[in-house]
C-alpha cells in the first residue's frame, strides 16, 4: 500500500478529530508527529514517549512536549486498501492518545484499542 505524506497526516488530524473535545481540551504539552519507521522496532505502528496526565505532580514544568509518534510506513506495510489505512491510522492515534492520559496497555487491549 502506498500513500503520500500529505494524505496520511490529513488520516492522522481526522483520527484527532475523532477524540471528543473535552478529551482533547485536556491534552497539555503534547505533539503528534508522523515519521516513517521507529529505528529500532519498524514493525512498531505508533509510540507515545513522555510524561502521563496521571503521573504529572506539581514539579511538571518546562519540559518539552510529550510526542506521539504515528509510523506512516509501518502502518501502510500492514494494510491492503486505504479502508484498511484508515481504520489503522484512528487505532493508533487513540492508542496513543490514551496513554498521554495514563491509560495502560492492558487496558487499551481489554478495551479493544490494542
Amino acid at each position: 500500500m502506498e500513500m503520500t505524506r500529505l494524505r496520511f497526516e490529513e488520516l492522522v488530524a481526522d483520527a484527532l478529530d475523532t477524540i471528543p473535545a473535552e478529551l482533547t481540551r485536556a491534552m497539555d504539552n503534547v505533539v503528534v508527529l508522523v515519521e516513517d519507521r521507529h529505528p529500532e522496532d519498524p514493525d512498531l505502528l505508533g509510540l507515545y514517549e513522555g510524561v502521563a496526565l496521571t503521573e504529572r505532580t506539581s514539579s511538571y514544568g518546562g519540559v518539552l512536549p510529550d510526542r506521539i509518534s504515528i509510523y506512516q510506513d509501518a502502518i501502510l506495510s500492514i494494510c491492503s486498501d486505504a479502508d484498511e489505512v484508515v481504520h489503522e491510522v484512528a487505532v493508533t492515534v487513540v492508542h496513543e492518545v490514551a496513554h498521554h492520559f495514563g491509560i495502560d496497555e492492558d487496558t487499551l487491549h481489554d478495551l479493544g484499542w490494542g
